[in-house]
């Protein structure tokens, strides 16, 4: 067995409308919290479902102060507009409530509030000092896993995006509250679960830090995503359903956060970030046929995570690994979102530049199973168009 280091999250906290004792839950545990910034985005406190989280935390006579200004894929002007806020408001608590998002911008006030390092000198792994202020996360998609990870992704130009990986941006306590979620259409349900198990499906198989918890966290995670997507998808109500793909999809960012995900990830990104399409369809878009190109090197993998999603295939492990890979291809088609890479405006043009884009993601790419090359990478772009 390899040597191997584990972190996560200290504090897990999964109850159904838990969002709502937001206040008992931060007086509890930072008794001398004053003035509480919450993070989220536009689209989101338009719901109405912040409002329970504030009401709760002003019944506990703590000052409450909102951040909606969050957008997908955040540039770098609105995270240090966000840290500008949050000084100026002297801000002592972060709450990031939303997406993957809103989790990473509120990542960052916290680690940016109370220090004078920029940004800038933070991208990379390790390379944040100091403290940060509390940080709570609840999520609002059973998607990213963010609550539970030390990484936040940034814009950082027109298109590109980079990562900022460090112990200070694990959250001292994360919220799964299926109410947040029961409004999610279907699509987006299907494409931030599919995210999920991507996350679960590279972190048993990358290539560094795989691990005996990681690897038990990702086949649970597969698990209850995949027998709960379904239902999640069809009647967004069931709170059962939708508190277990909340679940499932903090087991795999707890497993991703400890063995890092790989190829896919780095596919995904330029997609994301030229496209402007969502994170978790981008994923989806690229899954199988990173699995595909892959399986040489990880059928194996691929065929004991086939036992949970195609427990009925049979045969060699290339057989099992191929189930896998037509599991997750039928989920993306009866689940109606994008399945080509034209649906989203991608042509043939736009390949080369997609795959020097991917490239660039070296933090991903080394972990991949199978090593990526330019002409892989584009192969597998115009396999996916």
């Amino acid at each position: 067995m390899n040597n191997f280091e584990f972190q996560t999250v200290p504090h897990l906290i999964s109850e159904s409308g838990a969002a709502s004792r937001c206040g008992d839950i931060i007086r509890k545990y930072y008794p001398e919290a004053r003035h509480v910034l919450i993070v989220t985005d536009a689209g989101f406190l338009k719901t109405g479902l912040v409002q329970p989280a504030i009401e709760s935390i002003k019944n506990q006579q703590i000052r409450v102060s909102v951040f909606s200004d969050v957008i997908a894929d955040p540039p770098e002007a609105v995270v240090l507009q966000a840290v500008a806020n949050a000084r100026e408001l002297g801000i002592d608590l972060v709450v990031g409530l939303g997406g993957g998002s809103s989790m990473d911008v509120a990542k960052l006030i916290a680690v940016l509030a109370g220090s004078e390092q920029p940004l800038s000198t933070m991208y990379g792994i390790g390379n944040v000092k100091g403290e940060r202020l509390p940080l709570i996360q609840i999520p609002t998609t059973a998607g990213t896993g963010s609550e539970v990870t030390p990484i936040s992704i940034v814009t950082t130009g027109t298109t590109t995006k980079m990562g900022v990986v460090a112990p200070q941006l694990y959250a001292d306590i994360a919220i799964l509250d299926a109410t947040l979620t029961t409004g999610l259409p279907a699509k987006v349900t299907a494409a931030t679960g599919i995210d999920a198990m991507v996350h679960a499906i590279e972190a048993y198989t990358t290539r560094h830090k795989k691990n005996p918890i990681s690897d038990m966290l990702a086949r649970q995670a597969l698990k209850l995503l995949w027998n709960n997507v379904d239902q999640a998808c069809n009647n967004g109500s069931n709170l059962a359903a939708r508190q277990a793909m909340l679940v499932g999809a903090m087991m795999a960012g707890q497993s991703f956060a400890n063995a890092p995900c790989a190829a896919v990830h780095a596919l995904a990104y330029p997609i994301g970030g030229i496209f402007h399409v969502p994170h978790g369809l981008s994923n989806s878009l690229v899954l199988p046929h990173v699995l595909r190109f892959n399986a040489p090197a990880a059928a194996e993998l691929y065929a004991e995570l086939a036992e949970i999603i195609a427990p009925e295939a049979m045969g060699s492990a290339e057989a099992r690994s191929n189930a896998l890979i037509t599991a997750m291809e039928d989920l993306a088609e009866r689940t109606g979102i994008e399945t080509r890479l034209t649906q989203v405006g991608v042509t043939e043009t736009d390949l080369d530049r997609l795959a020097a884009d991917a490239m660039l993601q070296t933090r991903l790419l080394r972990n991949n199973p199978r090593e990526v090359s330019l002409a892989d990478a584009r192969a597998i772009y115009a396999a996916a168009l």
